[in-house]
């Protein structure tokens, strides 16, 4: 599912506009990505955790050449699913009925 439909499936359950589904989901985003940049931790019942996780420098290889690099030290965002998104994806529950 991609954005457009994620949006389309919101106007959908609820009586939304186009518009104000999208601006829904726009701010949303906007602040996840946000929060998670300031080094909060974001958290969504039953879907899971965002959340910064920091990354040390460390050595590499290139795979061409073999050669050592040196990769410099980097946040990167970090995703945490909840104990019932893992459940329905795996089938031991079942998924949440949507229109």
């Amino acid at each position: 599912m991609k954005k457009p439909e994620l949006v389309d499936a919101i106007i959908r359950s609820t009586d939304m506009s186009k518009k104000d589904a999208t601006a829904a989901l726009d701010t949303v985003i906007d602040h996840i990505i946000a929060s998670v940049a300031r080094g909060e931790e974001v958290a969504v019942s039953g879907l899971g955790k965002f959340k910064r996780a920091d990354r040390k420098a460390r050595v590499g290889r290139n795979p061409q050449t073999g050669e050592a690099v040196q990769i410099k030290a980097t946040s990167v965002p970090k995703f945490l699913p909840a104990k019932e998104f893992k459940e329905v994806v795996s089938g031991k529950r079942q998924p949440p009925v949507v229109s």
